[in-house]
């Protein structure tokens, strides 16, 4: 087992642990170009980090390659420090969730611990919201590492605001149960707690079940609950629609199983 990183000494200068966002387009068949997706600072801030933590070295490259073209690498592609999250992080999730033993990430921060500005990194948005990642944060805080998000996309928040539904009051409640009564049944769970405090509910699938889920929601929901899907979003194809369950069931337009997609449902 790994011990904990050994604080410095008393006055050493720690580190940053940056918190940088990747453009929506991972896994899809296009891409977004960068400057239209992320402000120059991100990526400027992003150009100068050789310490990394995330949750796929291999499409953390490819990104980091994608910034050298417009803002060129402190250091080679060869010579970043890239540490990839455990997987079973991605499984059960950063805090006991599943039955598992939070995760200690303290062991991944030895380099903001001995003055290097490190960052942070999913395969898209922002990391540690609705992706792994946020344990990394909670360690950065246990060690006084001083943590900055910095500006980019986050899909939640973009379908929320596109959705008409209320912002003012919702909660994302990661993916549904796979199982299909389960699944029914979560969504009739989730609907209910909707149309009753006016909290909008977000949730998301992998992009080969989106299909199912969408059948799913449109034959379960009542037919005056309204539903929202937001697909490809910051894409040139991006699609964004919301409206009555009812007048879903009459115009039928389920998602692709490709393209990621943010579900909402409320009043």
């Amino acid at each position: 087992m790994t011990n904990p990183p050994t604080e410095p000494h008393s006055g050493a200068r720690k580190g940053t642990l940056y918190l940088v966002p990747a453009p929506l387009d991972f896994g899809c068949d296009a891409q977004v170009p960068l400057q239209n997706a992320l402000p120059s600072a991100t990526l400027q801030t992003a150009a100068r980090l050789t310490q990394w933590v995330c949750e796929n070295a291999k499409s953390t490259r490819a990104y980091l390659k994608r910034i050298d073209a417009l803002h060129p690498l402190a250091a080679p592609l060869q010579q970043q420090q890239i540490t990839e999250l455990p997987r079973e992080v991605h499984k059960k999730g950063d805090h006991g969730d599943k039955g598992s033993a939070p995760f200690d990430a303290r062991p991944l921060l030895a380099a903001a611990l001995n003055g290097h500005d490190m960052g942070l990194i999913s395969e898209a948005g922002m990391p540690a919201v609705a992706d792994p990642g946020s344990s990394v944060v909670r360690a950065a805080h246990d060690l006084d590492i001083p943590v900055v998000p910095l500006v980019g996309p986050v899909s939640l928040l973009l379908a929320l605001a596109a959705s008409g539904l209320n912002g003012q009051n919702f909660a994302f409640v990661g993916y549904l149960p796979q199982d299909s009564q389960e699944r029914i049944q979560r969504i009739k769970e989730l609907e209910s707690l909707a149309l009753k405090t006016g909290q909008t509910q977000l949730f998301i699938e992998t992009p080969y079940r989106n299909a199912a889920l969408w059948q799913a929601l449109v034959q379960t929901l009542q037919p005056h609950t309204r539903l929202a899907l937001a697909s490809g979003l910051t894409l040139p194809d991006a699609r964004i629609r919301s409206q009555l369950v009812r007048q879903w069931r009459q115009q039928p337009a389920p998602p692709d199983n490709r393209t990621p997609v943010v579900f909402a449902m409320g009043r």
